[in-house]
């Protein structure tokens, strides 16, 4: 799993049966400071986030699948949850109610 900010949206009205009811989003994966480490990708929403949250992202195609249910779901990318802090002591950490990396 990775952490990653949400960045923009996709909208798609034709798609596959195996998406239907769920968002696209563009997410840029983060390091433990909140900088981007990755160039972004495309992640299919399961806990409706929206642009500027920090979410948890699972990057691995039979974990994605199976937590959309689907076998076979072309699905790389999932956004499992939404981050509201992450403590690590002695290092910087990620506040959600001020949506920035604080000492």
């Amino acid at each position: 799993m990775k952490i990653a900010r949400v960045i923009g949206t996709v909208v798609n009205t034709i798609k596959l049966d195996c998406l239907n009811g769920y968002k696209l989003l563009w997410v840029e994966p983060l390091d433990e400071t909140g900088k981007r480490s990755e160039p972004a990708i495309l992640a299919v929403d399961t806990v409706q986030a929206g642009i500027g949250n920090i979410v948890l992202l699972c990057q691995e195609g039979k974990s994605s699948r199976l937590v959309m249910n689907s076998k076979d779901a072309p699905v790389e990318a999932v956004i499992l949850g939404i981050i509201d802090s992450i403590e690590i002591p002695g290092r910087q950490t990620f506040l959600e109610e001020k949506n920035r990396v604080a000492k």
